[in-house]
């Protein structure tokens, strides 16, 4: 009897071993050779809907990241993405919004997380001041917009015109754009920027005003006119309808150690000397009191026209088309490949065509590396 149950014992042991044995090679099986029994195959963009849809970034991991994903400070809040509500939540601890516009791969989104809000004193003045959001710029999430209605993060950035990364909007207790970010300030630049917003001194003047009352950087203390830019008095919209060019405005003050950089470096460059000869140039001081015609026609000063148009900033550059109409702006910092890339973007017209200017850059750039040219986004 003993002999019978230690022979039954093994038979039930094998077959055991012979059943385990058989569904790891079914699965196999399944998987590599009969791909179609358990689910059909996915179209490309179906698992890329499918990935932003059941892989938020909260869930990545080390092994599961988007090519140069960044990640955010903790302390960023956990929304549902309803903006409004987002606001009235901010108000209620006498604080405000931040939405931060953000894509994988940016290296001054990068800048922003590490030089900036990896500084103590800056976290803490952010946390003080804002609730800050983060919305992926080619993101899939559901979100409630200022008006109630429902879209997504993509569409929501093309609906506020998000044309850079980082963008940043300031928001007030009502949901209204108090200061906008087009790109990477500084340190110590964006310091400003959170006071000026945090303690509610936008009811008092302009960041522009604002800016100008702080200590200034180093700087040469004279404006970069060159001789084939265009020269007093500006005409501009006379100047746009005879030479049916582009036209590119770039707003600066005598004290401006980025204005320096930008004439004694950037548009120094090769590259960039090629895309200027697309333009009308010209340079104006923010803050004169020169009479001009705009290119839309009107007749004012430059400071007038600065605040018209929102110019918070030196440098920022303006571009228009032969309409006088503005296309696109840059008013952070920005090295060669960006600012050149602009040019090249409002100068061949594929702005018409292309209204994101975040894909027109990455195709740009893939092709330039096609040529053999190297590209370097922080050179």
């Amino acid at each position: 009897m003993k002999s019978f149950f230690q022979a039954l014992l093994l038979l039930s042991m094998l077959l055991l071993n012979m059943l385990v044995s058989g569904c790891r090679e079914g699965e196999e099986t399944t998987v590599v050779e009969q791909p179609a029994i358990s689910a059909p195959p996915l179209a490309p963009e179906d698992i890329q809907q499918q990935q932003h849809q059941s892989v938020t970034e909260s869930a990545l991991t080390e092994d599961m990241v988007n090519p140069g994903y960044e990640e955010k400070p903790e302390w960023f809040k956990n929304s549902f993405l309803d903006i409004r509500d987002d606001v009235a939540e901010a108000a209620e601890r006498d604080k405000r919004v931040m939405l931060y516009f953000y894509q994988d791969g940016c290296p001054y989104c990068k800048m922003l997380l590490q030089d900036n809000f990896g500084q103590l004193a800056i976290s803490d003045k952010t946390r003080q001041y804002f609730d800050v959001i983060a919305i992926n710029i080619w993101g899939d999430r559901e979100v409630t917009d200022f008006e109630g209605g429902e879209t997504t993060e993509k569409a929501f950035a093309v609906a506020q015109r998000v044309m850079f990364t980082p963008t940043l909007q300031l928001l007030d207790e009502q949901g209204s754009e108090v200061l906008r970010i087009n790109g990477y300030f500084p340190p110590h630049k964006f310091t400003a920027a959170l006071d000026f917003v945090g303690q509610n001194m936008d009811k008092e003047s302009t960041f522009r005003e604002y800016l100008a009352k702080l200590a200034p950087e180093p700087a040469s203390g004279k404006l970069h006119i060159e001789t084939d830019y265009l020269q007093a008095p500006y005409q501009l919209a006379d100047t746009l309808r005879q030479n049916q060019k582009p036209m590119l405005v770039m707003f600066e003050q005598q004290q401006c150690a980025a204005c320096d950089e930008l004439h004694g470096d950037i548009l120094k460059r090769e590259g960039s000397q090629q895309q200027l000869k697309r333009f009308d140039v010209v340079l104006l001081d923010m803050w004169s009191d020169e009479k001009i015609q705009t290119p839309d026609g009107k007749n004012m000063t430059v400071s007038d026209w600065a605040k018209q148009v929102k110019v918070n900033n030196a440098p920022s550059m303006l571009y228009f088309d032969t309409e006088g109409n503005e296309i696109i702006r840059i008013e952070a910092y920005f090295k060669s490949f960006h600012i050149q890339s602009v040019m090249d973007y409002v100068a061949s017209g594929a702005y018409k065509d292309e209204p994101e200017f975040q894909r027109f850059i990455d195709v740009r750039a893939a092709h330039l590396r096609e040529r053999g040219v190297e590209v370097n986004l922080m050179d």
